[in-house]
């Protein structure tokens, strides 16, 4: 029994090493990217902690006066009709004024000037699947978990009026969450070297936020073998409300970065 087993398992791995091989010889091998890019978000909507709210809009203006440290990249791997892909941002922004807030009792911006410092940190793991691959038109099926870590003071910069809770001038808070994604990625050709590129995600579901979702519009350039230059707009929503932390925030804006395929 065991001979037999072993000879079984022993057809089997030579099948599949055979099928790997005629992969191989149809240009069906492994395809790697790695791209570093730059996001350059703004941020609006609303954060809070407990009792205490408050209102940010920030242009990547404002950001890069507040910027205190960051890194964006994405790396993709490829076979046959398969893509596994990870994209990760993260960035802190320190002292950054925001445009109104709200504490216990009412007590809102009139009495003072509340400044946020935030850290932001979300990795993104997908899977896709190609369901059309012709040479006008190429489009990925996805699924994806989407981890989020952030971190937020509150303080109050000058004020006339109460204090923040317990009678202090600032408050913290902090939360990490997974959510459940699904989406889809289109690749268009439309010139030699030129493609456009959309996607599009939706998740949460009330799994971590009530609602997350993602929209990229972005145009492709292949300048040099191996070599590709990316530019587009970005635009990522995030809803979460939970343990006395607040993120109703959408990060928007424009990416250029460079992939570097191997």
């Amino acid at each position: 029994m065991n001979g037999t087993r072993a000879t079984v398992l022993g057809l089997a791995l030579a099948a599949l090493a055979t099928a790997a091989c005629a992969d191989d010889a149809k240009g069906d091998a492994w395809q790697f990217e790695v791209t570093p890019y730059v996001f350059g978000a703004g941020l609006r909507g609303t954060t809070g902690i407990g009792p205490v709210t408050a209102d940010v809009d920030s242009s990547f203006g404002d950001i890069l006066k507040h910027f205190d440290g960051g890194f964006m990249a994405a790396a993709e791997a490829r076979k046959g009709p398969w893509v596994f892909a990870f994209d990760g941002v993260y960035f802190r922004l320190k002292d950054q004024a925001t445009r109104s807030w709200q504490g216990p009792g009412g007590i809102g911006s009139a009495t003072g000037d509340l400044e946020a410092t935030v850290s932001q940190l979300v990795y993104q793991l997908a899977v896709g699947y190609r369901v059309i691959d012709t040479s006008t038109a190429k489009l990925d099926a996805i699924g994806a978990a989407r981890y989020t870590r952030l971190g937020t003071d509150l303080n109050l910069a000058t004020t006339t009026g109460p204090l923040l809770p317990g009678g202090t001038r600032s408050v913290s808070g902090s939360a990490d969450w997974w959510d459940p994604v699904v989406g889809f990625r289109v690749i268009l050709p439309f010139a030699e070297h030129w493609s456009f590129m959309g996607y599009g995600d939706v998740g949460g579901f009330g799994v971590g936020s009530k609602i997350t979702y993602q929209m990229i519009a972005g145009v492709n350039w292949e300048f040099a073998k191996s070599f590709t230059a990316k530019l587009g707009y970005r635009y990522m929503y995030q809803d979460y409300d939970n343990n006395n932390f607040l993120w109703k925030i959408a990060a928007h804006g424009a990416y250029i970065g460079v992939g570097i395929a191997f």
